[in-house]
């Protein structure tokens, strides 16, 4: 019994989310073998092997997998699924691209954002925005699953896997990379904070984001937002945290205005300490909230920015 996973990176290096999906494949049972498909991605396949737990990494290198076209990726996992009880992906905007595909062409069903590894047949992943937990087992051959990272540590370093390289399959010639818009910031990438400061429509408008800035500065932490802050246009799209956001899990969360619509905890309930600002005492945002603070936020987020020095 062999698991695969499919590395998400940038050629250059792993993204964090690789690393909690190595230790969801590990509690599988058997091997971990980690797929690099990338162009000049040597490093990234040299981090790889240093990951604890990767007994090999199987690298194809080729031009059309320099931007991880999910057509591309998802041909060279299946050239090799033969050999692999269990393929993963990061339950990321990536894995979500390749693994339907992946999961489609071997006529089984996919198993996602699991949350724990029972067995290595049986799983549990959140449903119903995470009001409940499906406990669910698969008769399949092969086990098709995106990962969510926040329901798994990542993988320590100190592996010394071998690195092979595979045939790399052909450009599908399905899609062809255009171009890429990346959000530039000097703060802290949203799911990979261990801080994180959330202001919602009680925010009133865009420019008073600004006001959670001194805290965000003061605290190293990205900024996030609630849908409806993103939905009225205060801030960008990837800054939208929730069942149809980004799922983080930092340290702390701090949820400025935010009244916590279902939605919204199912993407941050898992933060380890929860601090919710909000002038309505009844706002669902304090259910699940460590520390909660009610008034107005205008007043109370600079006398924290004040507190903290």
């Amino acid at each position: 019994m062999t698991a695969l996973v499919i590395a998400e990176h940038d050629n250059a290096s792993l993204k964090g989310s690789t690393l909690n999906t190595i230790t969801a494949a590990a509690a599988c049972g058997g091997d971990v073998h980690v797929l690099v498909a990338g162009a000049n991605c040597g490093a990234a396949a040299e981090a790889a092997s240093r990951i604890a737990g990767v007994s090999k990494v199987l690298v194809a290198d080729a031009p059309h997998f320099a931007d991880g076209l999910a057509e591309n990726v998802a041909e060279q996992a299946l050239a090799i699924a033969s050999s692999y009880s269990h393929i993963l992906a990061p339950a990321t905007a990536y894995g979500k691209n390749i693994l339907p595909r992946v999961a489609a062409r071997l006529d089984v069903g996919q198993i996602s954002e699991i949350t724990k590894v029972a067995s290595p047949d049986t799983f549990e992943r959140p449903i119903y925005a995470g009001n409940a937990i499906a406990t669910v087992q698969s008769a399949d051959a092969v086990k098709v699953i995106t990962v969510r990272t926040t329901g798994f540590d990542a993988a320590a370093t100190g592996g010394s896997a071998a690195v092979e390289t595979i045939t790399a399959a052909a450009d599908s010639g399905k899609s062809a990379f255009v171009s890429r818009e990346v959000a530039k910031s000097d703060r802290p990438e949203l799911t990979a904070a261990k801080v994180i400061v959330s202001g919602g429509r009680g925010m009133g408008s865009g420019d008073n984001f600004k006001i959670l800035e001194p805290l965000a500065d003061k605290l190293g932490a990205a900024m996030g937002a609630s849908r409806a802050a993103v939905d009225a246009g205060f801030v960008p799209n990837d800054w939208q945290v929730g069942q149809t956001g980004k799922i983080v899990a930092p340290q702390l969360y701090i949820a400025v205005g935010i009244s916590g619509a279902i939605q919204h905890l199912a993407g941050m309930k898992d933060s380890k300490t929860i601090v919710a600002i909000n002038k309505d005492p009844e706002a669902p945002i304090f259910s699940v909230a460590d520390y909660g603070i009610v008034g107005d936020l205008f007043e109370l987020v600079p006398q924290l920015v004040n507190e903290l020095g």
